[in-house]
């Protein structure tokens, strides 16, 4: 018999957790592979009680939690820059995905077109979280990550609505009709994304009347849960509404209603928040896995393997090539590192889990969602690092590195010396405080911008590097200021059409 997560079997929990974590310093495993890993030793031992994994705790109390932490720390900027690319990959590449999965799963291994087609759904959505983690740390191009994270972030929320579309279809037994399945799914996407970001800006506009971290915490909270909650009650996308919710108060709220203290504190409790809520999610993955059902469904599980490779192979070649703008296409390497990197994960695992008891497919569709999973974390989750250095795409510079370290360092020193003038200047600091400190901070100052023009002269190509931000940085703040004058009519939506295709014709 399963049972609920007791405080005892959650402590046990959270200590295993800590030993991998801790273990991954010295043995090279992805920490979210290393815990699915550790689940399934656990379970096939019988070391813990059964733990159920249900439906309503991954998608009412760790998928919120995952997806405002992901989408707070989103930079809109980068967003807005891919955003044609991941909007396709979430929606076109979703039905796409279905289709193909679909079709495929009842030709291929006999399952009615129904419960085929509600596989293909659910296991559209995809959950790359130890692959970004990867890409981080070996520094590699934000673009490429932000595609990845994105692409993630957005394709959960219209996979989960394809599902439910799909599944009253299945369960109610009515005529599909392509105009009215569209209809009702735009107006589920629309207006999740539309209730998040109306949330997401009431919750900056009240940031601005209060800093105290606690609250802040507190009201981040009560965001990203009532989102959930509320576009639930509206029968609209709820992982949307926490999408978009976060990225308005990270990108808005954050830096108009927040002190950098609170913006500290707030941002260390979401990170905590998705390390033990990622970590419990994969470390129960591996205790769900039933060997001897994965067994019983094996040509399912094969064919379903060998379907999501197709379907994806089908999505990122087959559309990359026109998604990207004429400057930005998506590089061949990039394109290899989105059909890899696609795993799938805790999303897939509920939207099978909560299909009815009675339903008949229900065991099959699980099961055979459980193994696609486990291929999926363990395959192409254990062989991407190799596959990243096969493609050379991880050299790193080490002086390179050092010049971002040692800029990073430089931007925060001037800042603290404009804050700490400012202080000497409204009489919140006195001058003899202010000397002293102002001493200190400006001479470190100087020896960073020594360290640097050193680093300059060892290395002509950091200039290049450094010429080459500052004209990408100088670009999106001309096009911001366009942007600008349009909403004041200073400039009509015909005279920026005709400025931006000049300048494409210049760089060209």
């Amino acid at each position: 018999m399963h049972e609920a997560i007791h405080i005892d079997i959650f402590v046990v929990l959270l200590m295993v957790t800590a030993t991998v974590a801790m273990s991954v310093k010295w043995i090279k495993l992805p920490y979210s592979i290393a815990l699915v890993i550790v689940g399934l030793i656990i379970g096939l031992c019988h070391l813990l009680p059964p733990v159920e994994l249900t439906p309503d705790l991954i998608l009412l109390i760790f998928l919120p939690a995952v997806l405002f932490e992901a989408s707070w720390n989103i930079q809109l900027s980068e967003l807005r820059k891919s955003w044609m690319p991941i909007t396709v990959l979430a929606t076109v590449g979703v039905v796409i995905n279905t289709l193909i999965v679909a079709f495929g799963m009842h030709y291929l291994a006999n399952v009615a077109l129904g419960p085929a087609f509600l596989f293909g759904a659910m296991i559209a959505a995809t959950d790359p979280i130890s692959v970004l983690a990867l890409f981080r740390k070996l520094g590699m191009d934000s673009g490429l990550t932000m595609l990845l994270e994105g692409e993630s972030l957005f394709n959960d929320g219209t996979a989960v609505v394809l599902f439910k579309l799909v599944l009253a279809i299945v369960l109610t037994g009515t005529s599909f009709s392509v105009a009215a399945t569209a209809g009702s799914f735009l107006v589920v996407v629309l207006g999740g994304c539309a209730t998040g970001a109306l949330l997401g800006y009431a919750a900056s506009r009240v940031t601005r009347l209060f800093d105290d971290h606690l609250l802040e915490i507190t009201l981040t909270t009560i965001l990203a849960y009532g989102s959930y909650l509320i576009a639930e009650h509206l029968q609209v996308s709820a992982v949307l509404s926490v999408v978009a919710a976060g990225v308005i108060i990270g990108n808005y709220g954050s830096r108009t209603g927040m002190s950098a203290g609170t913006r500290m504190a707030v941002n260390s409790f979401w990170e905590y928040t998705a390390f033990l809520v990622n970590s419990l999610i994969f470390l129960l993955i591996g205790l769900q896995i039933k060997f001897d059902l994965l067994v019983k469904y094996g040509v399912q599980i094969g064919v379903g393997i060998f379907l999501i490779l197709i379907a994806r192979l089908v999505v990122v070649y087959g559309l990359c090539p026109f998604i990207g703008s004429k400057n930005h296409k998506i590089p061949w390497k990039w394109r290899h590192m989105l059909f890899w990197g696609a795993l799938r994960g805790s999303v897939c695992m509920a939207l099978a889990l909560s299909l009815p008891d009675k339903f008949a497919y229900r065991e099959m569709i699980t099961i055979t969602t459980f193994g696609v999973v486990l291929f999926t974390l363990l395959v192409p989750g254990l062989t991407i690092q190799p596959l990243v250095k096969l493609l050379k795409m991880n050299l790193k510079d080490p002086r390179r590195e050092q010049y971002k370290r040692l800029k990073a360092q430089l931007i925060t020193k001037k800042r603290a010396v404009t804050f700490l003038k400012d202080q000497f200047t409204t009489g919140a600091v006195s001058a003899a405080s202010f000397e002293g400190l102002n001493v200190q901070l400006e001479n470190e100052r100087d020896a960073l911008i020594k360290r640097i023009d050193d680093l300059h002269l060892e290395d002509l190509s950091i200039t290049a590097v450094e010429e080459e931000a500052l004209k990408n940085r100088v670009a999106d703040l001309e096009k911001d200021c366009l942007r600008q004058l349009v909403k004041e009519g200073q400039l009509t939506e015909e005279g920026l059409h005709l400025i931006e295709l000049e300048s494409s014709a210049n760089e060209s």
